[in-house]
């Protein structure tokens, strides 16, 4: 039976009684209290569901479909290879044409020293393979004790058991036994939410280097093998670097032999205006963990790139050791490395980069002409087609909004309701953007016009009654048209509105 035959109600019975969604709460999913949008097609920026609402992607999905939705390229190179090969596997030395050009193109893409690919299916399943591989290359130099990784609180490195330690969010924490002893958390370089009253950026990523060092010296240095970081946080908040912190990171991690790991699943591939996040913040990584934008989401893959100095070492290891003890299935899978590859070819053909150059500073301007300095807006932040607005109940003391009263959230129902998918953040109330690259002035205009409705409110405080306040007196978040979603200091989850996309973690 075809899907299409199916109704809206069959498909979430079905939904309800097989699927184990990830983020989500189980029982209430079960029971049919959670919302449960069903998609069913796409086009361009655009996603619909099956009854028929259809709406601007402002997430791009999970900041991954940057070709857009229905690009025929990707499509028809994964139709071809599905007919031509599927799979063959790479182990032992085997490889096939798709694999061995995709490696080619992603080292050409990235410059910088970079010597191989190690080819897996998630941004997850890379960093694990990156910290296996800096425990073997300290291994192999003889020091079996440098084997500790710091991380950076609120940074996201995915959710399995190394990798959900180095996720510096307490949502991945909780209940799972993480994070995992080898593994530590140094300063968020949030230079809006840490820095201290007068500081400048260049003076607060001066103290982030600072914290990071007397870190390092507690731990002792001969422990700490690896340091890893997004150029600009994703999932913490969607928070680009203060001036000069990336230079003096990279000073401390010098001077202690510490291996760089840059994150560059989310700022891969042109999302920041650059190739990588790490060339437009002059980071100088030893692996480059890649995904979501190697192949627009069109099939899963995901890359390490292992840079020059850690490559010679692991040749090193497997002259004395013999074959290097690492490997998935589906390793180089062959159809997702004929997607990623057509994927790249239209990123050039299309001079995506050159685009997202253009309409960046275009998309950043904008949204701070039309939210900057208004009464619950914090910060509106981002670089290249990446940003986010945070909600604050005093934007100048920034002081926030009561965890319960679920204000992130609710701004991203509001904004669902006027037609734009956005990401409710998991740290704090956060609206996130990430649309797919290829969208146009006049989609962007859409994406800001939606928003400014959804953050708005038609009762500002007075100066007599202080900062915003949602506990003493009702307000309507957030519709300059119409009330969309009233709120009371009794606001629970379970109050939420049934239309907030499924699948979402609300915390």
């Amino acid at each position: 039976m075809s899907l299409t035959n199916l109704g809206t109600k069959q498909v979430q019975e079905k939904d309800r009684s097989f699927v184990f969604h990830p983020s989500t709460h189980l029982a209430k999913h079960s029971r049919g209290e959670t919302p449960n949008r069903i998609m069913a097609g796409a086009e361009g920026v655009y996603i619909w569901d099956t009854e028929g609402r259809k709406s601007l992607d402002g997430f791009g999905g999970l900041y991954c479909v940057n070709m857009g939705y229905g690009c025929t390229e990707i499509a028809d190179a994964i139709a071809k290879q599905a007919h031509d090969l599927p799979f063959a596997h790479v182990y032992a030395s085997q490889g096939t044409e798709p694999v061995a050009r995709l490696a080619e193109a992603v080292v050409e893409y990235f410059g910088q020293n970079m010597q191989r690919v190690y080819f897996g299916l998630s941004g997850s399943d890379a960093n694990e393979t990156n910290i296996k591989l800096v425990w073997y290359y300290n291994n192999v130099l003889g020091r079996p004790e440098k084997k500790k990784i710091i991380s950076r609180h609120r940074g996201y490195h995915g959710s399995g058991l190394v990798t959900g330690s180095l996720t510096g969010l307490p949502f991945f924490h909780k209940f799972f036994d993480l994070p995992l002893n080898l593994v530590r958390h140094t300063t968020t370089p949030h230079y809006y939410r840490q820095a201290h009253e007068g500081e400048t950026e260049e003076a607060f990523s001066k103290r982030c280097a600072d914290e990071l060092e007397a870190l390092v010296l507690a731990e002792g240095p001969e422990t700490v093998a690896a340091f890893i970081g997004e150029p600009a946080l994703g999932t913490g908040g969607i928070v680009p670097p203060p001036r000069g912190y990336w230079a003096a990171i990279q000073e401390v991690l010098d001077r202690h032999d510490i291996l760089l790991i840059a994150d560059e699943v989310v700022c891969g591939f042109a999302r920041t205006g650059e190739k990588f996040g790490s060339h437009l913040y002059g980071m100088r990584p030893d692996f480059v963990t890649i995904a979501k934008g190697v192949s627009s989401a069109y099939l899963p893959i995901s890359g390490s790139i292992i840079g020059d100095r850690v490559w010679s070492v692991l040749e090193e290891g497997t002259e004395k050791n013999g074959p290097l003890g690492h490997g998935w299935t589906y390793s180089g899978h062959t159809l997702c490395a004929a997607a990623a590859l057509a994927n790249i070819q239209v990123l050039k053909e299309r001079k995506i980069l050159e685009h997202v150059q253009d309409v960046g500073p275009y998309w950043l301007s904008r949204m701070k002409a039309e939210l900057e300095g208004h009464p619950i807006v914090g910060e509106v932040r981002g670089v290249g087609i990446l940003s986010a607005v945070e909600l604050m109940r005093d934007p100048k003391a920034r002081v926030p909004f009561e965890p319960e009263l679920q204000v992130g959230a609710r701004a991203a129902a509001a904004l669902l309701e006027n037609g734009v998918i956005g990401r409710a953040m998991p740290h704090g109330d956060i609206l996130g953007f990430a649309p797919p690259l290829i969208i146009t002035r006049a989609e962007i205009d859409i994406i800001v016009d939606a928003t400014a409705k959804s953050v708005d409110t038609r009762y500002p405080a007075s100066k007599a009654e202080g900062p915003y306040n949602l506990r003493e007196r009702q307000t309507t978040l957030f519709c300059r048209c119409r009330p969309v979603l009233p709120l009371t200091a009794g606001v629970t989850r379970q109050a939420l509105p049934a239309h907030l996309p499924a699948g979402r973690a609300y915390f």
